[in-house]
């Protein structure tokens, strides 16, 4: 569970829920988890979190707008910039990251939070979502495989 966010209070909770008959109790217990996040528990799972990249092919003034950018978020609110980009097309991701802080950079610290706070849950819900795909389907619970 660590993997889909790095706070050790929202994976315990997680955990502490076992077993989840289907993936929509998986994906509603996440959320409950991360509304109960206390804001020492979301820097935990930011401090595991990497800000979006760039594949490595993009144009050289791209990474350079990034960084840039980065750099001024990280300068303003005191963590990397999480994004969740689920919806958006590999073509259109680099535009929306950067839109996005664009826009969140001229939030106030409260209105950031709660964003980056949402983020963070979607991003956890998309993992999850991630991981019961890769593990395939058996038609039972989801279960710890121990």
């Amino acid at each position: 569970m660590l993997e889909c966010c790095a706070s050790v209070r929202w994976a315990r909770r997680m955990a502490a829920h076992r077993p989840f008959p289907d993936l929509g109790a998986l994906l509603a217990a996440s959320d409950e988890a991360g509304y109960d996040l206390a804001p020492a528990d979301i820097a935990e799972a930011l401090a595991g979190e990497s800000a979006p990249r760039l594949r490595h092919d993009a144009p050289y003034a791209a990474h350079l707008a990034l960084r840039a950018a980065h750099a001024e978020y990280e300068s303003r609110f005191g963590h990397v910039f999480v994004i969740c980009l689920d919806a958006t097309r590999p073509s259109q991701q680099v535009d929306q990251v950067l839109a996005g802080l664009r826009t969140r950079l001229a939030h106030d610290r409260d209105e950031e939070r709660a964003v980056t706070a949402e983020e963070m849950r979607r991003l956890a819900r998309v993992r999850i979502v991630e991981l019961v795909t890769a593990a395939g389907p058996d038609g039972g619970p989801l279960q710890d495989p121990r």
